[in-house]
């Protein structure tokens, strides 16, 4: 299969109509079509369609059992798949948040397929901001399902160069639309018995939720013998092929640890890096930097792209600095833990 690569400017898709109908086309013919969104790069497809969605597993060598996430273009169209009325609380946050980087988890109407949900009974929906994946949504006339547009266990692209990497000759066609504001994935939450549980942080955080009822995060976001319920958070995920190695503790322990590793590999003849912050850079000899440690943000952001770097350089090790755990860093600390397969080394 070739795939097609094509530019749509963000900020005003409809002036590229053509191309966005060539992509209403091939996901109208069930073929898949990567999008950009304010988070990360989707892997989009006919959410209605069993067949379009299989494709998507196939594609990302994805799990079955891993739920898709669904994406609508306008707020009215949640009402179209889902199987109950919207509570208070599901309400408010679709007003609030909605276009945005949060997803809901909602109980599904027989309109979603269940190799869209997993073989759950519910369905996970998020609006994105973004202008392209909208008019896309809009121009094909039913709801898209994207999952991040990377092979399984890889880390999640910001790029439509990243999605080239992975599934150059997988996919119909590529849509670059620039570079992902966000930089990780959204938050996903479900409103259970009047809470809001999240399943998976973002830059949506807890403290931005409690403005609409008590907030709970699901166990198995902090405890790694709880299997994680939302989409993308079942198994080992955004990892390079590099080993990588997260450290937490005082930072001068930190500094010291990585630097006595670095040499040790440099005398095996392993090629190892660390990824550190701009206020710790000074520290090391080499290294990649991830972003500002005052600004969670622009680690967010900064974070799957460094990664990728990691292959680009070939290294066999990574040693990652941790993140405190606060807010959007909750996220961040989430996606490195999964990149490190839970290699976590105290100091």
């Amino acid at each position: 299969m070739e795939t097609k690569f094509i530019k749509i400017n963000n900020e005003n898709p409809e002036e590229n109509l053509v191309a966005l109908k060539e992509a209403a086309n091939i996901l109208k013919n069930k073929g898949l079509v990567a999008i950009p969104t304010e988070t990360v790069y989707g892997l989009a497809a006919n959410a209605l369609c069993e067949e379009s969605a299989k494709k998507i597993y196939e594609a990302k060598g994805r799990p079955s059992d891993n739920p898709l996430i669904v994406h609508i273009a306008e707020k009215r169209e949640v009402y179209g798949l889902i199987g109950k009325q919207l509570s208070d609380i599901e309400f408010k946050l679709i007003d609030k948040f909605w276009p945005g980087p949060l997803t809901i988890v909602f109980k599904k109407n027989k309109l979603i397929p269940k190799t869209v949900s997993g073989g759950l009974d519910t369905v996970a929906i998020r609006m994105p901001k973004n202008n392209i994946a909208r008019a896309v949504i809009r121009e094909c006339g039913f709801p898209l399902a994207a999952p991040s547009a990377n092979t399984s266990t890889k880390p999640s692209p910001t790029l439509a160069k990243h999605v080239l990497e992975d599934l150059d000759g997988k996919i119909d066609m590529i849509i670059d639309g620039g570079s992902c504001g966000f930089g990780i994935e959204s938050t996903v939450v479900q409103v259970i018995e009047d809470k809001i549980v999240i399943l998976r942080p973002g830059s949506i955080t807890k403290l931005m939720l409690k403005e609409f009822g008590d907030v709970e995060i699901d166990k198995g976001i902090v405890d790694k013998n709880i299997k994680a319920k939302a989409p993308g958070m079942k198994y080992k995920h955004y990892s390079p092929k590099a080993k990588v190695v997260l450290i937490k503790g005082d930072k001068e322990k930190i500094v010291s640890f990585i630097n006595k590793n670095l040499e040790e590999d440099e005398k095996l003849g392993i090629k190892s890096l660390p990824i550190v912050y701009e206020q710790t850079a000074h520290f090391y000899k080499e290294y990649l930097t991830i972003g500002d440690l005052s600004k969670a943000d622009t680690v967010a952001k900064n974070l799957f792209a460094v990664l990728r770097k990691c292959d680009e350089l070939g290294l066999d090790k990574v040693y990652i600095e941790a993140f405190d755990e606060e807010e959007v860093g909750l996220a961040i600390m989430n996606r490195l833990k999964k990149a490190a397969g839970d290699n976590i080394i105290k100091v």
